[in-house]
């Protein structure tokens, strides 16, 4: 397959195989006579893969590590529960976290007919407290 329709299938552009392809995600294709990358069929499963990676909130560096387990057989699924018991976590605490700006958010709404003073959004007090306070200096 040419890197268009490679890129075409995956639904990404050609820079990005070619970056893909630089950390070594996605493996040196072979050329063409001419010159061209010919790549195996492969190589738009990998790049969904990864963009699929991504959109979980794996970085390229946990997504190299995947592929690289996903290689390994049996004996690296510890490795790879390990690393996904770790992306369960910090996910967790995303979502608290936006869970919390929802709330205080929907507070606001709920608040905003009233005037400004009464108004509780612990988002905007946190904002307007920052902006008041000098910034701390640091002492050598």
């Amino acid at each position: 397959m040419r890197t268009s329709e490679v890129a075409a299938a995956a639904h990404v552009n050609t820079q990005t195989l070619r970056y893909y392809e630089r950390r070594g995600l996605l493996p040196q294709p072979q050329r063409t006579p001419s010159g061209y990358r010919a790549y195996t069929a492969d190589a738009v499963r990998v790049v969904r893969f990864v963009k699929r990676a991504q959109q979980l909130g794996f970085t390229l560096d946990d997504i190299e590590e995947l592929l690289h387990l996903a290689g390994g057989g049996p004996a690296s699924c510890d490795d790879a529960k390990t690393m996904a018991r770790s992306r369960i976590a910090d996910l967790q605490h995303r979502i608290a976290d936006l869970a919390g700006m929802r709330d205080a958010l929907a507070r606001l709404v709920d608040t905003c007919d009233q005037p400004r003073a009464q108004r509780d959004c612990p988002i905007l007090h946190d904002i307007q407290t920052a902006a008041t306070t000098p910034p701390s200096t640091a002492q050598d």
